[in-house]
């Protein structure tokens, strides 16, 4: 994919030496920004291999709203580092999709109590009942658990836009490793917009991102220069089966044509 590797050369040109809680340093650049067109098909990387079921679990594990690795780490070690001794994750994304905590007056008493809300439901809610709504936002930074925990929401807010019977999707991330999550991250969020676009019966539109921190660990840039060399493959896709968004199972999804490079392998910073 072009528009990421633009990215990487971005950074790799103009990013500035950065010291950060890891220990390893980065080449940092503020308030990056690429484009995609969902339409010209799914956007999994081509010049190093992307572990596609990796990533599928990993979405599947948001869309479930559980707030544990439990089931998860049978598939992925990709949240090990940052659960308990059980499996437990404070910031775990889906627990703010489906059951973010907010609170509303009760008015028998005329207190406020606390509620969990279905970000995900209410959007493809929306979805099918107003399109054109310009409020289909998801956030999964809560003050109160970021400021304490062990690695707050990276990708923290979200927001769908129809336009022309397409969805499109702008995900907004505080901090971004280029090398590693932002791969992972394109390609969760364009499956989660196609996810929601069959549900709401949408062609595709783009994805969008904008990363505020948008950076290289300076043990990553030989595997970026390797993978600047590579020329991009064309794109797979992908088919999911017709059935309700939150009924949806792995073996629901299938991925064909996919045709990239050899891995590269990127230490993780934790």
């Amino acid at each position: 994919m072009r528009e990421y590797l633009d990215l990487v050369e971005r950074v790799l040109t103009n990013g500035t030496l950065k010291k950060n809680r890891t220990g390893v340093d980065t080449l940092s650049c503020f308030a990056e920004h690429y484009s995609v067109d969902l339409s010209k098909g799914f956007p999994l990387l081509t010049t190093k291999k992307v572990n596609f079921n990796a990533m599928l679990h990993e979405v599947l594990w948001y869309l479930s709203g559980e707030d544990h690795i439990r089931n998860l780490r049978e598939h992925t070690k990709i949240w090990n580092a940052w659960a308990d001794e059980n499996g437990n994750l404070d910031s775990a994304y889906g627990r703010y999709w489906r059951r973010y905590p907010s609170a509303e007056i009760n008015p028998e008493t005329g207190q406020y109590e606390v509620v969990e809300v279905d970000q995900i439901g209410k959007i493809v809610h929306l979805l099918k009942t107003d399109p054109n709504s310009r409020r289909m936002v998801v956030i999964a930074w809560e003050p109160g658990n970021a400021f304490e925990s062990k690695l707050p929401a990276c990708h923290y807010t979200f927001a769908f836009n129809v336009l022309e019977g397409r969805l499109n999707c702008h995900l907004t991330q505080r901090s971004g490793d280029i090398a590693l999550g932002i791969p992972f991250n394109l390609a969760a969020y364009a499956l989660l917009t196609e996810i929601l676009a069959q549900e709401g019966n949408l062609r595709l539109g783009r994805f969008s991102h904008t990363i505020v921190d948008a950076h290289i660990y300076v043990n990553h840039v030989d595997g970026l220069k390797e993978q600047l060399k590579r020329t991009p493959k064309p794109l797979p896709k992908i088919e999911i089966a017709q059935k309700p968004w939150d009924q949806l199972r792995f073996e629901d999804f299938r991925l064909s044509g996919y045709e990239s490079y050899d891995p590269i392998k990127f230490q993780v910073a934790v």
